[in-house]
Parts: structure tokens; sequence; C-alpha cells
């Protein structure tokens, strides 16, 4: 929260969007409540630290209220935990819509495969580095929007503690280590966080070095997911139109492919001697 009374920077709901019932459902409620406790709404927002135009909007649904709004409102009001319930809900609401679906695609696979060339895979990424990377959008993004695309891509971080764990498998270009996205700084973090995933267990971390002479990833980004039930999902740039694939003999392609550029890059201890030779260069 930016500060007493202020009506901060938010995320706004489309109506179209199909997470909005649930941000509308949560609004009505936080007004039934306020109204039952007799508070007009600009004493509301006085008493939990929020502007009368935010809290307007929370109620109607239009913008969707962050954890300490509902905490806050929970306690003014005396909800019983009512209103603290619905936090979890509006957790995911925050994320896009793109990224609700990749989040619940990503929470069911039991193994997956990450080959990036542009820059440092999404599950990889430091919030300073997810931000930065926002900020490069073009058409740029307003800074709600960058914080909510961040806050979404750390979100589906929580993959690291499923338990059990799921086998990660990342390859990531050289280039991309050293490209220093949001300056020195932030990609020295960066490669310190990728240091610190890659001794994982389940984590397998390689990097594809640039002086390489054969390379089966130049078609471009390859991620599959696979899962319990035998199932995978799988997407490339350069097959398929980039479109997702499960269909087996497509999935073989894109494993084809991902398994020759696993073979052609360094193994996972060289390429944490790499990543740990790049740091030292910063």
């Amino acid at each position: 929260m930016s500060g007493e009374g202020t009506d901060e920077p938010g995320w706004d709901v489309s109506p179209e969007d199909e997470i909005a019932p649930v941000v509308e459902s949560t609004g009505r409620q936080v007004r039934l409540w306020r109204e039952a406790a007799g508070m007009r709404v600009a004493d509301f927002g006085r008493a939990i630290g929020y502007g009368e135009d935010q809290v307007r909007k929370v109620e109607r649904g239009a913008r969707i209220p962050r954890a300490d709004f509902l905490e806050r409102a929970d306690e003014v009001l005396n909800a019983g935990g009512h209103l603290k319930a619905c936090k979890e809900d509006m957790e995911k609401a925050r994320y896009p819509k793109k990224v609700r679906a990749l989040k619940l695609l990503e929470e069911r696979a039991v193994e997956l495969l990450m080959y990036g060339n542009h820059n440092i895979h999404g599950l990889l990424q430091t919030p300073e580095y997810a931000q930065a990377l926002f900020e490069t959008r073009q058409p740029a993004l307003s800074a709600s929007e960058v914080e909510r695309e961040t806050a979404a891509r750390m979100g589906r971080k929580a993959i690291f503690e499923r338990s059990p764990a799921p086998a990660l498998s990342f390859i990531q270009e050289e280039v991309t280590l050293r490209r220093p996205i949001g300056g020195k700084m932030v990609l020295r973090r960066q490669l310190e966080h990728l240091m610190e995933v890659g001794q994982l267990r389940n984590v397998s971390l390689q990097v594809m070095p640039t002086d390489r002479e054969d390379h089966a990833g130049m078609q471009g980004l390859i991620q599959v997911l696979k899962y319990g039930d035998g199932t995978a999902v799988g997407r490339s740039e350069g097959a398929f139109s980039g479109r997702p694939v499960s269909d087996p003999k497509d999935l073989r392609i894109l494993e084809l492919r991902y398994g020759m550029i696993r073979a052609q890059a360094l193994t996972p201890r060289e390429s944490l001697a790499f990543i740990e030779q790049v740091l030292g260069e910063q």
C-alpha cells in the first residue's frame, strides 16, 4: 500500500474475463459487510488506508483487492475471517488469464522440459529480472500492468515447493546469461539465483554455448509438460505454427529436438561452472 487514503495503482479486471464473477462476488461481500457495520464508503476507506474510489471499484467488482485490503477490511468490519478467506481466490484472479491457464498446466506436471533462447526462463527469473523484462515490452506496459505480470510470474515459482517435486529440465542459451536485462546488478543477482536453483536435486540446468557448431534448437523455444497419466502438452516457436500440441506424434518431434539440444549443451555440472565463470566476469 502506498499510503493512507490513497488510491494506489490497482489491477482492474475485464468484465469479459472468466474470473470476473469471483471478483464481483468478493466485492459484493465487502459491500454487504460494510453496510452491516453502518460505515460510509469514505469512512471505511480511511479506516483501512484506501481511497474512496478504490473501495467503490472493489465493491462493484471492477478491481481486484489486494491481500492487505481484505485483511484490514475483515478486521475493521469484524467479518470473522470471511473476507480474509477470499485472499486465495483474489491472488489467482490477479494473474492474467493466459498465466492462470499456464500455472494450472504447470501445477499438474510431473516433468517439465524447457529450452529458452531469448531470456532466462520465467520459472528461473528473479523479481527484479522479470520486472525489467516486462518493462522492455512494446507497446509499453503501464506500471500497474508490469506489477501484475511480475507478480503472476513469481506466483508460478510455487512449483519449486511442490511435494513430490516435479523433474525440471532447463536449457539456456549462453547469450541469456550475458544480456544485462535491468542492468549489471540485476543480472548478477539473476546469475546467483541460477546457481542456487541449479543445485536442487530435481532440477537439471544446462547451458548451450554460443560457439557450438551443431545446434538443434535453431527453430526457437521449446516447452514440454508431462503428466502423471502419461499425457503431455508441448509448444515450440518453430513447429506447428507455435500452437500447443498434445498428439503423441507431434510431441515426439518436440522431444526429439529437445533431446538433441540437451546432448549438445554443456552437462549440468559444466553448466554451473560456466555460470559461475560468467558471474565472475560481472
